[in-house]
């Protein structure tokens, strides 16, 4: 039996009284999902540990059977080795957003959708301009910052501390941005960190991420990017914002961790999830046109996934688009989004492998909620359903949040979705 989980980030939602009540995936024309539903097994999946911020990273890895107390460092080490830069054992790399500040305010964690052609240009120039001597007693080799895709790029502190308190940008949107600077962990000793590991303390890394901060806001204005993007009255990629950090994890491979999977592949727009796939020993595909927006290329990763079943046991197959349109409150392009899974990439999926001899066994499901009428990252449980010829099928008529409550799965936690799938053989 093979393998593929289809992830559509941020998919489930919260009720919408302008949609009578209902979630978007109870209101989305999704015929192919409610097949799924319908002819396979349903649950929900707790995938936030308890004391763990509900983002992507966080969400992601414990889908793939990871306990994040072993191996959690951040989003930042992911996304390095996605962009290929290899970590030194006293790197700290961190996310870096560029974004948009108005009046005080976070106005959008994406730079007005910045575009990666663009945004190279800006990270380039933080570089000439940031990359030294932060005062007398920093050397140049300090500061780094490397270019990712579109508004998510890479911030490397040589001897950087990790035992910070950093603001995600999407989960404070037209918040002040000042109260949300970085901060030093006081539940960490940072004296006896920094001493033991050669590294900068908790307060002297917090300080010198202001300091960049503060810095960004004084020189993106000043690009001609941003001045030309002033002049047509449009948003500015205005400042930098870091967050979740860490050093180099340590994770074991899928393949390590389960016999079933021999090879796999990882399909995704997103530096992060590409990360992930690389410490979890997945082959990363890379897919033109896949943007990580409500345009990227569903039928090529369709394609791409209906390729890599040809050859490896396990597939992930991870969309951006519901995440982004819910981050930015767009109740119609959300809408778009679940309905573009569900035809354009789903669709041609299960039409295909349901011709083959050798069973595929399908498995879809959101990482968490990212509601649009909140624009941020909500840690509930989320609905999945696993579906594949010959299984025997239970209640649910269609998939969606309320649905799958019924599920013959129940509701499952962290690796135990994993787990599961992985019994089916």
């Amino acid at each position: 039996m093979k393998h593929i989980i289809i992830l559509g980030d941020g998919m489930a939602d919260l009720p919408v009284e302008r949609l009578g009540g209902k979630t978007l995936l109870q209101y989305a024309h999704k015929p192919i999902m409610d097949q799924l539903a319908r002819e396979g097994r349903c649950g929900r999946l707790v995938t936030v540990p308890e004391g763990f911020p509900p983002g992507s990273e966080v969400a992601n890895t414990a889908i793939l059977g990871y306990d994040l107390n072993k191996v959690y460092e951040g989003r930042g080490p992911l996304e390095a080795a996605s962009i290929g830069y290899e970590m030194a054992d006293d790197d700290l790399a961190i996310r870096c957003n560029i974004i948009t500040l108005e009046d005080g305010k976070i106005i959008t964690h994406n730079g007005g959708n910045l575009e990666t052609d663009d945004a190279r240009i800006l990270i380039d120039y933080l570089n000439e301009e940031l990359a030294k001597p932060i005062n007398e007693q920093e050397g140049c080799e300090r500061v780094k910052f490397i270019t990712g895709i579109q508004y998510r790029h890479l911030l490397v502190i040589k001897g950087g501390n990790k035992h910070i308190v950093c603001a995600p940008p999407h989960d404070h949107p037209n918040e002040e941005w000042r109260p949300l600077l970085v901060k030093a962990d006081e539940s960490v000793c940072y004296d006896s960190v920094a001493t033991s590991t050669n590294r900068l303390s908790a307060q002297a890394t917090a300080d010198l991420l202001n300091t960049l901060i503060l810095r960004s806001q004084e020189l993106l204005p000043k690009h001609p990017y941003n001045q030309a993007k002033a002049a047509k009255g449009e948003r500015q990629a205005n400042s930098i914002w870091p967050w979740s950090g860490g050093y180099r994890p340590s994770m074991l491979t899928l393949q390590q961790q389960y016999s079933e999977i021999k090879n796999g592949t990882v399909i995704s727009a997103v530096d992060l999830i590409r990360g992930i796939g690389h410490y979890a020993g997945l082959k990363i595909v890379e897919v033109e046109g896949a943007t990580g927006l409500a345009d990227t290329n569903y039928e090529g990763k369709a394609q791409a996934a209906i390729n890599a079943l040809k050859t490896d046991d396990f597939v992930f197959v991870h969309v951006e688009a519901s995440d982004e349109a819910g981050h930015d409150g767009d109740l119609e392009l959300k809408l778009k989004t679940i309905e573009y899974l569900d035809q354009r990439l789903i669709a041609p999926i299960y039409k295909e492998v349901e011709t083959w001899s050798e069973p595929v066994c399908i498995a879809v499901l959101p990482d968490h909620l990212t509601p649009v009428e909140q624009r941020i990252h909500v840690g509930q449980p989320v609905p999945f359903l696993i579906w594949h010829r010959g299984i025997q099928a239970d209640q649910v008529q269609q998939y969606d949040e309320v649905s799958c409550v019924n599920g013959s799965y129940g509701l499952l936690k962290l690796q135990e979705f994993m787990q599961e799938l992985m019994k089916i053989k």
